[in-house]
């Protein structure tokens, strides 16, 4: 999977999914001896005994792989690890973690999916185990989140979200004023609805005075109709 070329300049190597041959990744040498970052996830590693030997690695993703333990290669062949993820992996013991106490530079190490995280305090164990460690599964020993390297990865800017909220803020003002205007031109609340209530006792008056009209012309015609039946 890993194609050729100037092995010196590649500083970050990704290989998810591509499937290993007897626990070693074709093209994967020490020959990249300036790389930082090394992604093999899901890529079929029952081991990791294989990896050839990278100085200035810091970062390994490991994840949905096989491995169960031997991990105590990874102190003489990557010094210098400070991230470390083994989430999805077969661990099931905290004894299969003591080789970590030789990474140094270790500072965070990721176990979701592994049965280990299922014993009986076993966040605290592994910090004990490790002291060198700063995060565990993303959080800290006081279950604080390592918020810096969320906003990292997820892009999450709160300049950002305070300018939504200032938008947000001048589009209700915008409202609110337009509401104002909307009032004050009928110079009161609801006055649309008052005016029609207005209208129809108008109307109702009219209504009224018509009727009475036709009680006194009825009234005319039955004294005409009284005049023409007298004899």
């Amino acid at each position: 999977c890993v194609s050729s070329g100037d092995t010196l300049k590649v500083k970050e190597l990704v290989l998810d999914n591509c499937r290993s041959t007897g626990g070693e990744i074709e093209g994967l040498t020490e020959k990249f001896v300036n790389l930082e970052l090394l992604s093999l996830i899901n890529v079929g590693l029952y081991s990791v005994s294989n990896l050839p030997k990278l100085p200035k690695l810091k970062k390994l993703e490991l994840s949905e792989n096989r491995i169960s333990g031997g991990l105590d290669v990874l102190a003489e062949k990557l010094p210098n690890l400070t991230h470390l993820n083994l989430s999805g992996n077969k661990l099931k013991d905290i004894d299969t973690l003591e080789p970590l106490k030789k990474l140094d530079s270790l500072k965070s190490l990721d176990l979701f999916n592994c049965e280990v995280t299922n014993l009986n305090d076993y966040r605290e164990c592994v910090f004990t185990l490790l002291p060198q460690l700063t995060y565990l599964d993303g959080y800290d020993q006081e279950d604080k989140e390592a918020s810096d390297s969320d906003a990292e990865v997820d892009g999450f800017d709160e300049d950002d979200e305070d300018d939504d909220d200032d938008d947000d803020d001048d589009i209700y003002e915008d409202e609110d004023e337009d509401e104002d205007s909307f009032y004050g031109f009928f110079g009161y609340e609801g006055g649309q609805d008052e005016e029609e209530e207005n209208s129809g006792e108008e109307e109702k008056v009219v209504h009224d005075s018509e009727e009475d009209e036709e009680d006194d012309d009825d009234d005319d015609d039955d004294e005409k109709e009284e005049g023409m039946c007298k004899f």
